[in-house]
């Protein structure tokens, strides 16, 4: 693999593996040391640095578990607006909250549905009689 300077994206490297670092909940000796060990000072450097090799941004990815075009096209106002904006998008609303407006996300037919709970029953029914045989 060809080592190259990041250089498609002009945002602060370093300012991204801090802020996704704390979105993550790591500490930088917590980063450090998913780095290979890397010293909490190292890691700080590292937040420093303006631009990365691909092979370091590769390493700080997989630590901090997000993938590397995630990594390297972060950008906060981004995460504010998909912060902001995730509720109303996603139909989740209040106003459902109190209504009578049940939606069946079950995708199983009324008959399968009633097979299983029959299956589920039985089982129970089979536990109960040996708890009761034990018990006695």
């Amino acid at each position: 693999m060809e080592k190259s300077i990041n250089s498609n994206n002009s945002a602060h490297m370093g300012r991204k593996i801090e802020r996704i670092r704390r979105l993550r909940g790591f500490s930088q000796t917590q980063l450090g040391e998913r780095l290979g060990g890397m010293s909490k000072q190292a890691v700080s450097k590292l937040e420093q640095s303006e631009k990365l090799d691909d092979e370091k941004i590769e390493r700080v990815a997989e630590a901090l578990e997000v993938t590397v075009e995630g990594l390297k096209k972060y950008h906060e106002d981004q995460v504010l607006y998909n912060t902001i904006n995730f509720y109303d998008s996603s139909g989740v609303s209040a106003s459902g909250i109190c209504c009578n407006n049940i939606e069946n996300l079950n995708t199983f037919d009324i008959h399968q549905a009633m097979s299983l709970y029959e299956k589920l029953i039985a089982g129970e029914r089979l536990k109960a009689e040996k708890l009761r045989k034990d018990k006695q």
